[in-house]
Formats: structure tokens, C-alpha cells, sequence
């Protein structure tokens, strides 16, 4: 009879989210293994066990939020360029301290980087969207371009630095309204 594992996906699920919060709240360096597995309810032994330490599991946070992200991005892709910076939008205000972990930087060091394939796999619906309404070479730019305007408002937003008035809804759909006038359909 074969043994039944001793940590599963709930567990890693649990110590994933725990991690994104603490880093979002108290920085990559002010937080410790056993300040993570007590927040999760289990022991420094799991962490060890499912990730093997701490830049193990900070990559496999940014990766886990990658992955996630571009489930939402791949969702949306089929109702076009408007709908994938909505949901872009969406998924950083459902999961902000996940959006912040993968793109505040506070935790690209040489031994904590995500696996390219997972960042390219996010990004790979909007690639696909922009291919059909830019020549071939000038695909990824229009991206990065789209990416940086969505990002900026989106991460404005988050940052909680505008006045209190500003109707965000109505400031998100001018920047998707721009992005798609920039990159009209064919």
C-alpha cells in the first residue's frame, strides 16, 4: 500500500498565498521560513519539503501568479484586445499583493527568477491579439507598449497615490479605449 503524501496541494496552495501577503506587507528580507509555515498553519519542514527554501519559494510565488495571470489573460482572449486589458486590470485588483510580488522587483535577485516560459506564456494571448493587427516584427514592441499602459494605470491605481475623487472604472476604460485606437483592428 503505498503511503499517503504528507503535504498536498492545499497545503502548497496555502503557503503560495501565505508568502505573496507577507512579502507584500513586510518586504522579501524581513520575513523568515517559520514566520511563513506558522502563518499557513504548518511547519518549516513543509516549506523545505514542497519548495526547498526561501528563493525556491518566492520564484515559485512569482510563477504561481504568473501562471494565474495568464489563465485570466487566456480567458479573456477570445473577446479581444478590450477584454484582455480588462482583465488584466481585474486580476491585479482580485490579487493585488500577487500582482505586486511579480512586478515590484523587490525579489529578482540572480537565484530568484521565474522561468521565462512561464512569464512568455502569460503574455502569449496578448501577442496573439496584437498579431493580427501589427505587422509581424513590430508585435512584441506593441505589446510591451500595451503592457506599459495597462500596467501604469493599473499599478497607479494600486498604489493608492492619486487624489481620492478619481473614477478609476472611467481612467481604465480611456487607457483601453487608447490602446485600441493605437492598435485598430484590421
Amino acid at each position: 500500500m503505498a503511503r499517503p503524501p504528507l503535504y498536498d496541494d492545499a497545503l502548497r496552495d496555502r503557503l503560495l498565498a501565505a508568502t505573496a501577503e507577507m512579502v507584500d506587507d513586510k518586504g522579501p528580507e524581513r520575513i523568515s521560513l517559520r514566520d511563513i509555515a506558522q502563518n499557513a498553519g504548518t511547519s518549516t519542514s513543509a516549506v523545505y519539503a514542497l519548495f526547498g527554501g526561501k528563493a525556491e519559494l518566492l520564484v515559485s510565488v512569482i510563477e504561481h501568479g504568473f501562471a494565474s495571470f495568464g489563465e485570466a489573460q487566456a480567458a479573456a482572449e477570445s473577446e479581444g484586445l478590450r477584454a484582455l486589458g480588462l482583465a488584466y486590470r481585474s486580476w491585479a485588483m482580485t490579487n493585488p499583493a500577487l500582482y505586486r510580488l511579480m512586478f515590484g522587483g523587490g525579489v529578482a535577485t540572480e537565484d530568484c527568477r521565474p522561468d521565462e516560459a512561464t512569464m512568455s506564456t502569460a503574455m502569449a494571448p496578448l501577442m496573439r491579439a496584437l498579431a493580427a493587427r501589427v505587422d509581424e516584427p513590430d508585435v512584441a514592441t506593441a505589446a510591451l507598449t500595451v503592457w506599459a499602459q495597462v500596467h501604469g494605470a493599473v499599478s497607479l491605481e494600486l498604489a493608492g497615490v492619486t487624489p481620492p475623487l478619481v473614477p478609476w472604472d472611467s481612467v481604465y476604460g480611456a487607457v483601453v479605449d487608447a490602446v485600441e485606437r493605437a492598435f485598430p483592428a484590421r
